[in-house]
Parts: C-alpha cells; structure tokens; sequence
C-alpha cells in the first residue's frame, strides 16, 4: 500500500486522550488525530520521532493524522485501520496462501449478530476472516493486545461458532513493524484473550501472523512468523 500525500516530520509530546496525540510540528505543538485506542506505550514516548499524514476533510478538529513512529531504528505504523486494508491487497493479490482458495472477497460483512472483518468464498467454500492490529513486539515477539479486549474476544467466539457450523474461520494478527520473530498472546495484559485464542485454535480456527515492511513510502506484508500457542499452531 502506497502512502498518499506528503508525510509531514514531528516529535511525539504525549497522549492527549484515546484519539489524540500532542506533536512538536515545526517548533509548535500541534494536536493530531491517533487512530488506535491501544495503549502503545511503546510508541508514544516523548521525543520519539513521528510522521504525520495531512487531512482535511470537513468537520475534522486536527489537520493531521498520526501515521508512523520511528522506534530502534524501525518504521512501526500506529493506524489500527490500515491491516484491513492491507489484508485486502494481499488477498486480491493471492499473496496469502491460507487464503488462495477463495477468491471471491467481501468485506464488512453481517454474520449473526456480529460484523466480520471479510467473508471468503471459493472452492475451499467460505471463510470467515478477523483481522488485529499489532504494534507491541518485545525481544523480536510481537504481542496482542496491549489491554484487555471483549471486543476483540468477542470476535473470537463469532470465529469458533463458525466453525462449528462448519464454516472455515480464521483470524489474521497484522505487525505493524518489520523487527518481530514471532508472535504470541499477550497473557499478562489480557488472559482472558490468549485463553480464548487457544480455545479457537483447537476448535480449528487457523491463526496466522504477519510482520510489514513500513517505510515512509509504503507499507505491505511482509512476510508470516510463526505463532507461539500451548496448543499448537493452527491451520485451515
């Protein structure tokens, strides 16, 4: 995925609330819209290095969004919107070879009382995709999530009752960053998820984890890292 537009150099300053950022934008603080309601407290250090995305749509309150921190030497992307995105391109591409049996893409799509990220279809039949967005990684293990999250436990549950209608399901944690060996549930920060995870893993929810190339210009999967789970890595 290219990244549009201009990419304006800052400094982190702090958090300002759940969506918002102070910045040093040219000598001056400036407040910018963050995208992400994780803590990411291993981003959002003062001084860290920031490049922001200029926006100007109507009824906006900040003329930026906060799009990259520069953390060891690495690009990590703080938009929690953009694995969507990137999970489209690389199934529109056949880049993810879990997927290449289904071709057929929706996305955004109402199964039972819950939104899926993307319902797939083809010869493999249909395939209930999540997406997360991860940033935290420690010593080369990215980790997921950083809080606690029903939501995101929530959509674990829609996952493995998919599968018990027989439905394929899976879920997709994107690294925002390109330094992360592995990936693993974070149990310290949320049990309830990891326990949850293990339980779709072994109701047969395949588990998958990418790492991204982030550069200023672009940001695009990468390539899978292995995923560490008690009960084993799981697969379609």
């Amino acid at each position: 995925m290219r990244l549009a537009g201009q990419l304006r150099p800052a400094a982190i300053l702090g958090r300002l609330n759940r969506f918002a950022v102070r910045v040093d934008l040219d000598g001056r603080e400036e407040v910018v819209h963050l995208a992400n309601s994780g803590r990411l407290h291993e981003l959002l250090i003062p001084g860290t290095p920031a490049l922001l995305a200029p926006r100007d749509s109507p009824g906006r309150k900040t003329r930026f969004d906060l799009l990259l921190v520069r953390i060891g030497g690495e690009w990590v992307s703080a938009d929690a919107r953009l694995p969507n995105a990137l999970v489209r391109e690389a199934l529109a591409a056949g880049a993810l070879p879990p997927f290449r049996a289904y071709p057929s893409i929706r996305a955004e799509v109402r199964y039972g009382e819950s939104r899926v990220d993307f319902l797939l279809e083809g010869e493999g039949g249909v395939c209930l995709v999540e997406t997360k967005s991860v940033t935290l990684v420690e010593a080369g293990l990215a980790l997921f999530p950083d809080a606690p999250t029903l939501r995101g436990v929530r959509h674990l549950r829609t996952l493995i009752g998919a599968r018990a209608e027989g439905w394929q399901a899976a879920v997709v944690f994107v690294v925002q960053r390109g330094d992360a060996l592995a990936f693993a549930p974070n149990e310290p920060a949320d049990p309830l998820f990891a326990q949850t995870l293990r339980e779709a893993a072994a109701a047969g929810v395949g588990v998958y984890a990418y790492r991204c190339r982030v550069t200023p210009r672009e940001i695009r999967l990468a390539s899978e890292m292995p995923v560490r789970l008690p009960a084993g890595e799981a697969g379609l």
